[in-house]
């Protein structure tokens, strides 16, 4: 019998795991799946539809260095739908645009408040 990789579960890193639970819950509509404290949590999971993000707190020393964050690519259904959604939530940047790409997908995209990129997408073809 052949393993077989079922889902991915991302770890996003975040300054303070509340707020970071406040911004996926009250503005993307994702539930929370689980925490490891109920009050000061510093691990966190949640789910939306058939996907789950992990959501880690990371020491502020370490928001003091540059570095790249995370970028996640999200297959979706009814993208018209979402982007509607999240158009009344007050979470995209200036520049975010519902758009059809060079290499077949139509996406849009944008950062939570710690910088973590979410871009959500489709084949053309769908």
């Amino acid at each position: 019998m052949k393993g077989y990789l079922h889902q991915i579960h991302p770890v996003l890193p975040v300054r303070n795991v509340v707020d970071a639970l406040d911004f996926y819950v009250n503005r993307l509509g994702f539930k929370i799946a689980f925490a490891d404290d109920s009050k000061k949590p510093t691990y966190a999971g949640i789910i939306r539809d058939g996907i789950e993000i992990h959501l880690q707190w990371h020491d502020e020393k370490e928001w003091e260095v540059k570095s790249d964050r995370p970028m996640l690519r999200i297959v979706t259904q009814n993208i018209e739908a979402l982007y509607e959604e999240y158009s009344k939530k007050d979470v995209f940047q200036s520049h975010t645009l519902l758009r059809e790409t060079a290499w077949g997908t139509r996406e849009f995209g944008f950062f939570d408040p710690d910088k973590n990129g979410l871009t959500f997408y489709r084949d053309k073809k769908e």
